[in-house]
């Protein structure tokens, strides 16, 4: 059963003046690289001329998000849902609900589920995709 706080922010909305972006009519993709994973872009780098992107990620129980960098993109988790693991720059860091995480550009990161997965908002400056 999906996490009620998740489902929430899973059916939300973005609000800005003149328009509304409503969650449910973005589809969830899976990530082209981690099995397990799956993304919902809320705000793509189209939108932001490049400068910023927006994502809602859920992780299934036992599954990861591997060690990787970004360059040149700092990137944020914002933990809404479940529980984990994420080492960031060799520490590791309890993930749970209210947790946020700041990867700096070119530093190694990965993100492990916990039984019951884990639900994050990512975000990417500048934009990821």
């Amino acid at each position: 059963m999906e996490n009620e706080v998740f489902k929430a922010f899973n059916e939300g909305k973005l609000e800005v003046p003149g328009k509304v972006i409503d969650f449910n009519s973005i589809s969830w993709s899976q990530h082209p690289v981690f099995e397990g994973v799956e993304l919902k872009h809320i705000v793509r780098a189209a939108e932001t001329d490049g400068a910023y992107s927006f994502h809602l990620v859920r992780i299934a129980p036992g599954f990861s998000i591997k060690d990787h960098i970004h360059d040149p993109q700092l990137e944020t988790h914002e933990v809404i849902a479940g529980y984990g693991k994420c080492i960031n720059d060799g520490v590791e860091i309890d993930y749970k609900p209210g947790v946020i995480s700041i990867m700096p550009s070119r530093v190694h990161h990965e993100v492990h589920a916990g039984e019951e997965g884990i639900y994050l908002f990512a975000k990417f400056f500048p934009a990821l995709c």
